[in-house]
């Protein structure tokens, strides 16, 4: 197809080689982005670029850079969009998805400038040159999807669910070719779908993944993911995209990566796109997503350099000039000079007044704003109007730590936004624990599926955190019957269950630190507009460093009943595994639309005995919530659901699966269903060790979890009588401390079994 003239080309290309230059110029910093800003000597425009000759780990540390979402890493100097490893390929390659974006927008597109072309807008031109690498490893036989350059309106909402296969992380078969979605893409795309010409082509993608324009690489001797690799062709090879902002238009060139980094003259693939058209808002960001399906590869990014033309949104202010600009400038930093004294013999007054209390952390020399990563921190007086005085009509929810309300406040950009304020229960010891601990956490999370932390506030004694606003809620309401609430249908359960599972497997796995999260019930999981899943209040999270793998509270096991694992009440420990059984109580309660419940006397809970009860008479689908007729769900997914649920909830912490596992089990109905006996195994203390197994070293003053006594797996079937639960008699909902089972009772426990 034929495009604009070859000036424009030229044009976008002088960007790419003035920004070389420029990168050349600056000492390098190992691995990490080198940037330049300043004018292009042949149009004159200010340009930004930035250069990643090669990448490292500490990138994933540091949102500064680069952003990091779905299933991705940094390893042997390359970005990882889709997971490296080898291990078990079949379990942990197949059906992921992954982004990583720069961290830095840009202004895209000018809306009423003065050097506009007709349409009253002036599109801003880049170029970009990286080194993808899509290899298919020990999987020979075929390839496994694919890789896109993307330019996107957002860049933190990650992969959406379900979009792993021929949706290359972009869309799911929900969203796919919605304008709401705001992105561009140049796939590189391997496997054939119904809508593509090969499983070797290039293709511009808007909205969507059903491409705009495509081309096949087999006729410029290029093909993705190659089955034979040797020392010269790896499967590398070296992408050019132009895009020029004047013309509209947007040039692909590839080529071999064998060594030599020559821009072939002809381009694979070239076709009109209207930035300003496809955005969602001024702004974009620039990456890359990736896919695997059924089957896999691994696609890499090895380098990477971009030049954008620097654009600046003036639709909001006029430029001044002269003495207005003087007055602009003079006068607000006199303000602030006046308004800078009289702050500082206000905070000077203040700190006699804040932390009377000789017992209050905050008077051990803590500085909020020197925890790494820490948001915003808001006026009290703005978070208190925007609350209308904490009004009682604008709470959301309240539970043990305190109220979280409804406001609305000023944004960033100067519009208003809604949020959710947690206010804790008081300026308490406690109370300032856990506000410190959910903020020292959640601040360095970064997942979809987890609460966005906007803000925080301490202000005389009270304790706020700023939380994005769900627009539906908490999960409970919806399973539950809350009032005004609407009923899940079976697609969005099935959504929130993997959604939890993503953010699970992210703090358990993929995060840098393991955090035990500690209260996963319902009313902790949040819906966002689409009703997807953000696991929320982090107040009894932690992190535990790198040799450990459980944490153990000093005032007993904190938690709602129900959805504490059973040993914890024997160990006092919260571990990965008690998180996952949490999270199976959470699982039979979405499908089976029925609450845990603990006032049965045998022990918790009555839907679990009820739901291990059909499986072992082979009904299991009669748990089933009733509201969902037949027809109206998958059946299949629903029995795996189910025992997936079971399977988590199982008595013994080291017969649970993982949260790799369970994520797994989630995306893709090839690996089989998790095994779960017929009937609900003994819950025995202390926990029998496999064959070979060594028995775990305890704390100091912890008593061990584990000790040989059995080798032989006990079903309720086996014995007349199990254990006690601590929690028996109780029926409470609320998170609490509950008393740690002593050692005394823990030898008369195992003298019942």
């Amino acid at each position: 197809m034929k495009g604009p003239s070859p000036r424009g080309r030229r044009a976008t290309t002088s960007l790419l080689l003035l920004a070389c230059v420029a990168v050349l110029s600056i000492p390098a910093v190992r691995a990490q982005s080198t940037m330049f800003t300043g004018p292009d000597a042949s149009s004159g425009t200010e340009i930004t670029s930035f250069s990643f000759p090669s990448f490292d780990k500490s990138l994933t540390q540091n949102s500064d850079n680069l952003t990091f979402t779905g299933n991705t890493s940094v390893s042997q100097g390359s970005l990882q969009i889709t997971p490296d490893s080898l291990n078990d390929p079949q379990k942990f390659l197949v059906n992921q998805t992954g982004q990583i974006f720069y961290s830095t927008p840009f202004v895209l597109w000018e809306p009423s400038a003065s050097n506009a072309s007709a349409d009253g807008r002036h599109v801003a031109s880049f170029s970009t040159v990286f080194k993808a690498n899509l290899y298919r490893g020990a999987n020979k036989s075929v390839k496994g999807e694919g890789l896109a350059f993307v330019i996107a309106s957002g860049k933190d909402a990650g992969p959406p669910p379900g979009s792993y296969g021929g949706f290359l992380g972009l869309t799911n078969a929900s969203t796919d070719g919605l304008d709401a979605n705001g992105f561009a893409a140049v796939e590189l795309d391997s496997v054939k779908q119904p809508y593509d010409p090969d499983d070797n082509h290039v293709g511009l993608d808007i909205n969507g993944v059903h491409s705009v324009a495509t081309t096949p690489l087999a006729g410029f001797g290029i093909e993705l993911a190659p089955q034979d690799t040797n020392a010269t062709n790896d499967g590398s090879n070296y992408i050019w995209i132009d895009y020029n902002g004047t013309a509209r238009h947007i040039w692909v060139y590839m080529a071999p990566a064998n060594g030599n980094m020559s821009k072939p003259a002809t381009p694979v693939l070239n076709h009109s796109l209207d930035l300003s058209k496809v955005l969602v808002g001024t702004k974009g960001y620039f990456g890359f997503s990736a896919s695997t399906g059924v089957d896999y590869q691994l696609n890499c990014i090895n380098m990477w350099d971009m030049t954008v033309e620097v654009l600046h949104d003036e639709s909001a202010a006029k430029k001044l000039t002269g003495w207005k600009l003087g007055l602009v400038i003079g006068v607000p930093c006199a303000a602030a000079l006046v308004l800078g004294l009289l702050a500082g013999l206000y905070f000077m007054k203040k700190r006699k007044k804040v932390g009377d209390d000789p017992s209050s952390v905050f008077n051990n020399a803590i500085n909020l704003r020197s925890i790494p990563g820490v948001p915003k921190e808001f006026d009290f007086k703005e978070l208190r109007k925007g609350t209308g005085n904490f009004d009682e009509k604008m709470k959301l929810g309240q539970g043990g730590y305190g109220v979280v309300y409804r406001a609305t406040v000023a944004a960033d950009n100067g519009q208003s936004m809604e949020v959710a304020v947690k206010q804790f229960s008081g300026a308490n010891t406690k109370g300032q624990e856990d506000f410190l601990a959910e903020l020292s956490i959640i601040n360095r999370l970064r997942h979809r599926n987890l609460v966005k932390l906007v803000g925080w506030c301490h202000d005389n004694g009270v304790l706020l955190l700023v939380y994005d606003y769900m627009p539906n809620g908490s999960l409970d309401r919806h399973i539950f019957g809350g009032q005004g609430a609407s009923t899940l249908d079976w697609r969005q359960r099935h959504t929130v269950v993997a959604g939890v599972a993503s953010a699970l497997n992210y703090l358990h796995h993929e995060f840098d630190q393991t955090v035990i999260h500690r209260d996963i019930k319902p009313s902790n999981i949040m819906l966002d507009s689409s009703y997807h899943a953000r696991l929320g209040d982090f107040g009894l999270a932690r992190a535990l460093e790198s040799d450990k793998t459980s944490y153990t509270d000093l005032v007993g096991v904190p938690g709602t009943l129900g959805y504490i694992a059973p040993e914890c009440f024997h160990t006092g420990r919260a571990t990965r595994e008690s998180d996952v059984f949490g999270f199976g109580a959470v699982i039979l309660e979405v499908v089976c639309g029925r609450r845990i419940s603990c006032s049965n006397p045998a022990g918790c809970s009555q839907l679990l005995q009820w739901v291990w009860k059909l499986h072992g008479a082979g009904r299991v689908l009669e748990a089933v919530d009733p509201r969902l007729a037949p027809g109206e769900y998958d059946e299949e997914e629903a029995e795996r659901l189910l025992m997936l649920g079971l399977a988590c909830s199982h008595p013994n912490p080291r017969k649970r699966p993982t949260a790799q596992a369970v994520l797994q089990n989630l995306q893709t109905r090839s690996v089989p269903p998790l095994p779960v006996p017929v009937a609900k195994p003994v819950f025995m203390w202390p926990v029998p060790l496999a064959d070979g197994e060594e028995e775990e070293a305890a704390a100091p003053g912890e008593y061990t979890a584990r000790t040989s006594i059995s080798h032989s797996e006990v079903t309720s079937s086996d014995v007349t009588s199990s254990s006690h639960y601590a929690y028996a008699s109780s029926s409470g909902y609320n998170t609490q401390n509950f008393p740690v089972v002593s050692r005394d009772a823990v030898e008369r426990d195992v003298s019942t079994v």
